[in-house]
């Protein structure tokens, strides 16, 4: 099982990848409540877990969540190695070009087809940690639901609105596990 020496070791590999690699408790930015301010309006005041529940990256930057620590070692080490995708996706293409194509194409809201592929690639690495954690038996109905819910709902400001799509990707992922 998942450890604090395990998150340490984690955190010390994403610094060796990306030197200035930091972690910001969200509640003490500026920058975050002013972007939960924005994502409360543009959800039509749906997204409310903003502050709370979501780790949002920006560069090499992670903004942990007020509730941070009370989450799992497993759940912080999923969720650190999800992060560590995104800043590659970025190193990759280019932080302004990752952030445009993620932010904003070809929509910000409804039909937003790079910030989905960027999601998949990422919460992929979420489930393969929690498969390595808890097995596959983890992966209930319960937790795929909610693993689709983050691309079809307010969560991410409705990133895909054709549902099928992103349960045939978890569930052609998952499927996938058994492979390997």
């Amino acid at each position: 099982m998942a450890s604090r020496k395990d998150i340490q070791k984690l955190t010390d590999e994403i610094k060796a990848e990306f030197p200035d690699f930091t972690t910001v408790d969200k509640g003490s930015s500026r920058l975050m409540k002013v972007l939960n301010a924005l994502l409360l309006i543009a959800s039509f005041g749906t997204m409310k877990k903003f502050m709370t529940h979501f780790v949002t990256t920006l560069g090499n930057t992670v903004y942990l969540p007020t509730n941070w620590s009370e989450a799992t070692p497993a759940s912080q080490l999923a969720t650190l190695r999800h992060e560590r995708i995104h800043m590659r996706q970025s190193a990759n293409l280019g932080r302004l070009k990752f952030s445009l194509l993620y932010a904003l194409a070809p929509f910000p809201v409804l039909f937003s087809y790079y910030r989905m592929k960027f999601e998949m690639e990422a919460y992929e690495e979420s489930i393969r940690v929690y498969v390595k954690e808890y097995g596959k038996e983890f992966l209930t109905p319960e937790v795929r639901e909610g693993f689709i819910r983050h691309f079809t709902s307010s969560e991410y400001l409705w990133m895909w609105p054709w549902r099928s799509r992103i349960e045939a990707w978890y569930d052609n992922f998952v499927e996938s596990l058994d492979r390997k």
